[in-house]
């Protein structure tokens, strides 16, 4: 992609299972309103409150795996057994008419959309101690043993890459960790790279 001084923001938010992610993007909302939120394709069930079109699009096994055939996603894993992508358009539409654009997926779909956007902005989230994302998972009551235990395995295989994200944010405190990942969107959107073809303009280089 070429730059573009009036480009948005791609911010992908991932962590572990029960570190918080649904509820700190609804407040981002919330507190940024002009941020576009990506709605993913899975097939998993609705949990209560979910709606089609809204949080997910919610597919069957054969329509996703149509989608699937004729590359309409930028990303999409199979997870805990379910499937779950990304559309690619979306994305690219929306940045590059500079709107910000904020993504919450797991990791592996989080490191595909850094290889197809380099430029994306990897936030990792954690809860404040194991003991407290084990009690997050399990007090979750949508899933039954089987499913707890799994999510808990792939929690620790996801906390090994971390190394792999450009920041981390600790959702001890809802509100703060909200703030945090705002701070760096604006940080990100003050670095001197996104800036230089503005100071070409302003005649300042």
């Amino acid at each position: 992609m070429g730059k573009n001084v009036n480009r948005g923001l791609l911010v992908v938010i991932s962590g572990p299972s029960g570190t918080g992610k649904g509820a700190l993007t609804k407040l981002l909302k919330q507190k940024k309103p002009h941020i576009r939120f990506s709605i993913s394709a899975t097939t998993r069930k609705p949990r209560d409150g979910e709606i089609n079109g809204i949080n997910y699009f919610f597919k069957s096994e054969k329509e996703f795996e149509k989608m699937i055939k004729d590359n309409e996603f930028v990303e999409w894993v199979r997870y805990c057994e379910n499937y779950y992508g990304t559309p690619e358009k979306f994305i690219s539409d929306s940045i590059e008419n500079g709107h910000d654009v904020l993504f919450e997926i797991e990791v592996e779909g989080a490191l595909k959309i850094k290889e197809r956007f380099p430029g994306s902005i990897l936030v990792f989230i954690v809860p404040p101690s194991h003991k407290e994302l084990a009690r997050r998972i399990k007090g979750r009551g949508t899933e039954d043993k089987n499913i707890i235990e799994k999510r808990m395995l792939r929690a620790v295989e996801e906390l090994e890459l971390v190394d792999e994200y450009d920041y981390l944010v600790i959702n001890d405190k809802l509100d703060r960790a909200c703030d945090d990942v705002i701070h760096i969107m604006e940080a990100e959107k003050l670095k001197t790279a996104r800036n230089k073809e503005r100071l070409e303009k302003m005649h300042l280089l």
